[in-house]
C-alpha cells in the first residue's frame, strides 16, 4: 500500500502529464488546476460523453477521495499526538511543582522543624508515588500501542474475580459488594493484564460510590459466543455527555475527583486497550444519581 507521500507524489505528477497533454482539450482543466493539498474535496466531471475520459477522471476522483481520507487522518493524528503531549506534560508538571515548592520550604529552614519537616516529606511522598504511576501508565499505553503478542490461557474469569475477593473488598471499605456468577465465564485471557482491568474499573466504583451507602455489583453472563462482566455501582453517575470520551486519554470527568484519588486519567483508556487486545470491548451505561455500569465483553474459549 502506497505511503501518503508517495500518493500525493504520484497525483500530482500525473495531474501535471495531463494537463500538458489530454486534460486542457476538456472542461477538466481548471478543476485540475485548482487540486491541490487544501482542495482535495474537489472532483473531476465523470459525464462528458467519452468513455476514456470519463474513466480517466473516475479514477482521478477515487486517488483523490484516498489522499483526502489519508491527508485527513494524518491531521487527525497529529492533533491527538499534540493533546496527549500537551496533557502529559501538565500531568507531570503538577507532581513536580509540588515537590520542588517542598523542597524550597525545606531550605528556607523548615527543615529543623521537626513537625514542617514530617508534613513535607508525607507531601512530597505522596507526589512522588503519584508521579511514579503516571509514568508507570504512560510506559505500559506505550507498549500497548505496538501491539505487543499477548500469552493468553485458558481460564475461568469468575474463579479469577473471586480470587481476588479479598483485594476488590478491601478497597471497596464499607461499601457493600455482590458477586453475581450463574454461569461459568471461560475466556482465554493474560491473567495479570486482565486483573489490571478489573481493578480499573472497580477502584472507578469506588470512587464514584458514597463510602458507607455505595454498593458495587459484579456480574457475570454467558451465551453462546461471548461473556460480559459488568462493574455496576449506584453512584452519582456520569453526565451523558461524558460518556463517548470516557476512554480517552487523560480524559476526566471529574477532575476534581480524580485528583483527590491521584488520577490522571489513563485506568480507563489503558483497560479499554486491553481489552481490545483480548479481542473485546467494553462498554459504559450511566444515569445521574442512579450509577455507572462497565460492561466488559469477551469471545468464548
Amino acid at each position: 500500500m502506497l505511503s501518503l507521500t508517495a500518493m500525493t507524489i504520484a497525483f500530482f505528477v500525473f495531474s501535471s502529464v495531463l494537463k500538458q497533454t489530454l486534460i486542457p482539450l476538456f472542461t477538466t482543466t481548471k478543476k485540475v488546476e485548482h487540486i491541490n493539498a487544501g482542495s482535495l474535496h474537489d472532483r473531476l466531471p465523470v459525464n462528458q460523453g467519452q468513455i476514456e475520459m470519463d474513466r480517466l477522471s473516475l479514477s482521478i476522483n477515487e486517488m483523490l477521495e484516498r489522499l483526502e481520507k489519508a491527508f485527513k487522518a494524518e491531521t487527525e493524528a497529529k492533533e491527538q499526538m499534540r493533546r496527549f503531549v500537551a496533557d502529559a506534560s501538565h500531568e507531570l508538571r503538577t507532581p513536580l511543582t509540588s515537590i520542588h515548592g517542598f523542597l524550597e520550604v525545606l531550605l528556607r529552614g523548615a527543615s529543623s522543624n521537626p513537625e514542617q519537616l514530617n508534613a513535607a516529606l508525607k507531601s512530597m511522598y505522596g507526589e512522588s508515588k503519584r508521579l511514579r504511576k503516571l509514568i508507570q501508565d504512560l510506559l505500559l499505553l506505550a507498549q500497548l500501542d505496538q501491539l505487543p503478542p499477548f500469552r493468553k490461557e485458558c481460564c475461568f474469569v469468575d474463579e479469577l474475580i473471586l480470587d481476588m475477593k479479598p483485594q476488590l473488598m478491601l478497597l471497596a471499605g464499607n461499601r457493600k459488594v455482590l458477586f453475581d456468577f450463574p454461569s461459568p465465564l471461560p475466556s482465554d485471557i493474560n491473567k495479570d493484564q486482565f486483573k489490571q482491568v478489573v481493578l480499573n474499573l472497580f477502584s472507578n466504583a469506588v470512587q464514584h460510590t458514597n463510602p458507607t451507602r455505595g454498593v458495587i455489583q459484579v456480574i457475570g453472563k454467558v451465551n453462546e459466543k461471548e461473556l460480559s462482566l459488568t462493574i455496576q455501582d449506584n453512584g452519582h453517575g456520569i453526565p451523558q455527555e461524558h460518556l463517548a470520551h470516557l476512554f480517552e486519554r487523560f480524559y476526566k470527568a471529574d477532575a476534581s475527583r480524580s485528583r483527590a484519588y491521584g488520577g490522571a486519567g489513563l485506568g480507563l483508556a489503558i483497560s479499554a486497550s486491553i481489552i481490545e487486545l483480548h479481542g473485546g470491548k467494553i462498554r459504559v451505561k450511566s444515569k445521574l444519581n442512579v450509577g455507572t455500569a462497565f460492561e466488559i465483553v469477551l469471545p468464548l474459549t
